[in-house]
């Protein structure tokens, strides 16, 4: 029985999912805009254990527990891109699929579609930044488009960022392209410019989000021998080199002032991650491969 590769991004999931299980309600039931980000949580049971009781769960601390129910959708879902469909590139078993994250510290619910959109009824989820997100927003969406039924679900694309709406809830569930998070522009003699202090060609589908999830997973993947930019630029001033380190303070400086200038924290709540395992090795699909875990490595 083949276990799980060791996946952090999984755990984003289970961050956004918990994030609105919060508070008790009826199965559609609706409250006011302004106190949803605020109720206690009573959906996670927490377990009495060695720990102080009264500290969070830690949902990073846990491990890997089978589970013959899941998976909770299967790779027939029609809004999963090839590149990362395990089966589709020619894995032949299916144990893997049925592995879960257990906290040692309390339980997670079962994922419910309709309790989750209810909840989230006439909100705007969006996830934003590179491949890896875009993987979250089709698992996000595989998971709850199985209850929403055929003509009442569709997916917009507007410019940089496309959407799944359940249409009977007024919810959608987008993602943003934004790989870098400021802006990456053709220059001249086609040279890419990353301009450290530019951000609202990438902001401006951000706006009015009830929820952003924000990656920044692409300025660690980046070395002297290959990176997606030629140039660094900001104000006037233009840099061949740059401490990586000094860049990145300046790109997500911007990121900050644009959210503390643009979104109001008693409306929509932001999450942000920095990096996660990358989700291809020499040259092929990972998950393809993948047989066990060691530690926090993978095993081929």
């Amino acid at each position: 029985m083949a276990k799980p590769a060791y996946k952090p991004q999984f755990l984003l999931l289970i961050g956004i999912f918990l994030c609105f299980f919060t508070g008790k309600s009826s199965q559609f039931g609706l409250e006011t805009d302004e106190f949803w980000l605020n109720e206690e949580d009573s959906e996670v049971n927490m377990v009495q254990s060695r720990r102080d009781s009264s500290r969070h769960c830690d949902f990073t601390s846990g491990k890997w527990v089978y589970d013959p129910s899941y998976p909770l959708y299967d790779s027939n879902c029609p809004y999963l891109s090839t590149a990362v469909s395990c089966q589709k590139n020619g894995r032949p078993d299916s144990d893997y699929q049925k592995w879960k994250w257990k906290p040692h510290a309390c339980s997670i619910p079962r994922f419910d579609a309709l309790k989750y959109l209810a909840k989230m009824r006439r909100k705007r989820i969006m996830l934003v930044g590179d491949s890896i997100m875009r993987n979250q927003w089709e698992s996000l969406v595989c998971l709850v488009q199985g209850v929403v039924p055929m003509g009442r679900k569709k997916v917009t694309y507007n410019g940089l960022s496309m959407a799944f709406h359940a249409l009977d809830f007024e919810t959608s569930i987008e993602f943003s392209w934004a790989p870098l998070l400021v802006e990456l522009k053709k220059g001249p003699e086609n040279k890419r410019i990353l301009h450290l202090d530019l951000i609202e060609d990438n902001a401006r589908y951000w706006r009015g989000a009830d929820v952003l999830v924000f990656d920044s997973a692409h300025w660690w993947t980046h070395s002297e021998q290959w990176s997606s930019w030629d140039y660094y630029m900001e104000g006037k001033s233009v840099y061949k080199v740059m401490n990586p380190m000094i860049a990145y303070e300046k790109g997500l400086t911007t990121w900050a002032k644009w959210i503390d200038l643009n979104i109001d924290p008693r409306r929509t709540r932001v999450i942000f991650r920095s990096m996660s395992p990358r989700h291809n090795r020499y040259n092929t699909i990972c998950c393809a491969y993948i047989n066990s875990v060691i530690a926090f490595g993978y095993v081929f």
